[in-house]
């Protein structure tokens, strides 16, 4: 491991996975390739000396290697600040004939999953009453990121007038000199995704910026006073790949350098969600001992929504991060020959002119007729009738680069994700088509598709409703210018974002571009919460993430309902949104929160099944589970969510005071449809000895047969504040069976 500095910023080299690059560049010997990474997770430090610590791990894996000198080969990482265990490269022989309790990080691998938005969420660098400047933007809090590096030379990470410093580093090393994959043996990144997130979190003002004149305006972070510190845990593998070992290894050294926030964009790759407190990760366990330690952790929610239990990082101590949209779009007008008009989305730079063909790629009757594409914003296509009004799913995947069909057209693609619209973009401009009309899920169609080609997206519906045209048209036209924890916890701004990338992620020289997806969510918050920190110093997390999630907007900003984009699209509710879409300010003065520590999340393992000698590898201490059954419905959390309701139930929160010390709060239910609320006391007092009062919730259903979720808020009001938490319940009702005999 080594690591740098330049000005405000802290970058941190972390390499297990340069062992997977290395095996995919290079030759390596028989015995080598036999070896994998392993963790060895032991929980909670048992010494306060690292350098013990670390004698320890190697004192263990020489028991399993036979010498010292085989341990010191085979160990990887040393983990030895924020909890204890070691990565090491071992054969299957050698794992299995251990004593200890592996789990293999070489197979675990998570994904990466970004300027207006600031004004967008009231932080306006203009105002001098917000909480940009009631914090003076953040100065002297740490935002550590776990992501693919940064590019320290670009302008947004500029420290003019930052001082010295927080932590001491080295320089940037050299590129790994690889043909198939470009990367770098340093903090350095070849991805651009850290990049991008880090001018989200933390970057400096940089005026005058734009994406080839689009969102033409100041890029610049949330926290642009903070220091960032990159720690390094992804590298440019099939598209950014990262494995537990680094994983573990940033959050402990995160830990050690006492930042103040971690924001980490990462999720599992395909894997289910919902399993991984049965089934932990680098990132679970590491966020543990990092909220243990006082140190916020904000996780991206993936990007599988709006479908349902798609969401990831689900860990009660974890803020996880959905993805909202803000209020700027490319709307792209696609006007048909009968005059009816769709609106796309489309990021068209430069002048197209000339003729093209539309062809709709894999189907057998593909015609060619000429159409004309003028200038942009503006272009007219003659399309051909295609024998079906169906369409079928990712049909531009199959496309070749010496499809005849495509070249010099413009080809119209339905698609099923992000990844495939990238790829169906990619194809045709390979086979030297002129460009595509995309048709995707509603949801994704502020994304963009691929730098300097021409591709304006549309939705299945609209997609399905130009394709019934030019069925039954002889020649159609088109003119287009140019689980009982609610999860996620709040949205953030993670639709058309511009942020900073480095030189090879570039386009035509542009010192920015446009990313999506909870990954440029996730930065947003952490932006947030490091203001938060800086005025509100002593908060926990836990109270951090309450403010911020009972003062969310459930509305737009402006007012206008908050829609889940998906097919059929519908208006959001807290699956979509959590407690809404973050509102900064009303976070910085909440009134009340919902508080948690150490203990809380033991309680909540505890509910999980998880057993006594389990959960004492978590914390090493000996604090074991109550006896009788337990319910995950009284974790204090901002949010009630009861998943299993079959007559009624109680469960208890208690909140505390952290605004005027007299104050009187009174309770505002709406209850979900069918059910029935009621809170004892319905009226909190608080004054100078009572800063803590414990509620009790009953809920009631009163419908007989099962149903879905529906859902409701409680609400705590004072005149000034409006602490509201969201209620989301679904009816289950036991079935019975008659005794036949």
């Amino acid at each position: 491991m080594s690591s740098l500095h330049d000005g405000g910023l802290i970058f941190i080299f972390l390499a297990s996975l340069i062992l997977i690059l290395n095996e995919k560049v290079s030759s390596v010997t028989p015995a080598q390739a036999k070896s994998k990474v392993h963790i060895v997770y032991l929980g909670m430090r048992q010494h306060h000396d690292p350098e013990l610590i670390t004698n320890t791990h190697h004192e263990m894996l020489t028991t399993v290697l036979g010498s010292e000198e085989a341990s010191v080969d085979s160990m990887l990482y040393s983990y030895r600040h924020g909890f204890s265990g070691f990565a090491a490269k071992l054969t299957e022989a050698q794992a299995q004939a251990s004593y200890l309790v592996w789990f293999k990080s070489y197979l675990r691998l998570h994904k990466l999953k970004t300027t207006r938005s600031w004004d967008y969420l009231g932080l306006s660098s203009h105002s001098s009453t917000n909480l940009l400047h009631g914090t003076n933007m953040g100065d002297g809090i740490i935002i550590g990121l776990l992501d693919s590096g940064i590019w320290p030379e670009s302008e947004v990470f500029s420290d003019k007038g930052m001082g010295q410093s927080l932590l001491d580093g080295k320089r940037l090393g050299q590129p790994l000199n690889t043909t198939e994959y470009l990367e770098y043996l340093s903090p350095r990144d070849a991805v651009g995704h850290g990049t991008h997130t880090s001018s989200i979190a933390g970057g400096s003002p940089v005026f005058n910026s734009s994406y080839y004149g689009l969102g033409f305006g100041t890029v610049r972070g949330g926290a642009p006073g903070a220091r960032l510190a990159m720690y390094k845990v992804c590298w440019n593998l099939d598209g950014g790949y990262c494995s537990d070992a680094d994983i573990l290894k940033a959050f402990d050294k995160a830990i050690s350098d006492g930042v103040d926030v971690l924001s980490v964009s990462l999720g599992l790759d395909g894997t289910a969600r919902f399993t991984e407190i049965i089934k932990p990760d680098g990132i679970l366990i590491g966020s543990f001992h990092a909220v243990a330690q006082g140190i916020s952790v904000v996780c991206a929610a993936g990007n599988g929504g709006p479908s349902a239990q798609t969401v990831e990082n689900t860990a009660p101590w974890i803020l996880t991060v959905a993805a909202s949209s803000i209020d700027r779009s490319f709307p792209t007008p696609i006007t048909l020959g009968n005059n009816r008009t769709f609106l796309g989305q489309a990021m068209l730079i430069g002048n197209h002119t000339g003729f093209a063909s539309l062809v709709y790629p894999d189907d057998p009757h593909l015609q060619s007729p000429r159409a004309l594409l003028i200038p942009c914003p503006a272009l007219s296509l003659r399309i051909p009738p295609l024998g079906r009004p169906t369409f079928k799913m990712d049909n531009c995947l199959s496309t070749s680069p010496n499809d005849t069909s495509v070249a010099g057209k413009v080809a119209l693609c339905f698609t099923s994700g992000t990844f495939e619209t990238e790829f169906a973009a990619s194809f045709v401009k390979e086979a030297r088509g002129l460009g595509v009309i995309i048709a995707e899920n509603s949801g994704d169609t502020q994304a963009s598709c691929i730098s300097d080609f021409p591709c304006i997206k549309v939705n299945y519906e609209t997609g399905s409703q130009i394709l019934h045209y030019i069925s039954s048209t002889r020649h159609p036209m088109a003119k287009f210018p140019s689980p009982a924890v609610l999860k996620p916890d709040i949205a953030g701004p993670g639709a058309q974002i511009l942020g900073a990338v480095p030189p090879s992620d570039l386009k035509k020289n542009t010192e920015f571009d446009f990313h999506s997806g909870t990954s440029m969510a996730t930065p947003h918050i952490a932006g947030i919460v490091a203001l938060l920190k800086s005025l509100h110093p002593h908060w926990s997390p836990a109270a951090i993430k309450s403010a911020i999630v009972t003062t969310g907007w459930t509305t737009d900003p402006s007012g206008e309902p908050i829609f889940a984009e998906g097919d059929p699209t519908k208006l959001a509710d807290p699956f979509d949104f959590g407690g809404g879409i973050v509102n900064p300010n009303r976070a910085a003065d909440p009134g009340l929160v919902y508080d948690m520590g150490t203990a809380d999340y033991i309680h909540y393992l505890c509910t999980l099944g998880y057993n006594n000698s389990a959960i004492f590898q978590f914390t090493k201490q000996s604090i074991g589970c109550p006896t009788g059954k337990h319910s995950i419905l009284n974790l204090n959390l901002p949010s009630i969510t009861i998943p299993s309701l079959q007559n009624s139930t109680s469960l208890t929160r208690n909140v505390t005071n952290v605004g005027a010390v007299n104050s009187t709060y009174k309770a505002s239910i709406i209850s979900p449809a069918g059910i029935t609320i009621t809170v004892k006391p319905d009226t909190l007092i608080f004054n100078s000895t009572i800063k803590t009062v414990t509620f009790s919730v009953t809920v009631s259903s009163i419908h007989q047969v099962n149903t879905g979720y529906s859902f409701g808020s409680l609400a705590w009001i004072d005149g000034v504040h409006a602490v509201r938490s969201p209620i989301s319940v679904r009816t289950m009702i036991e079935e019975s069976y008659a005794n036949d005999s």
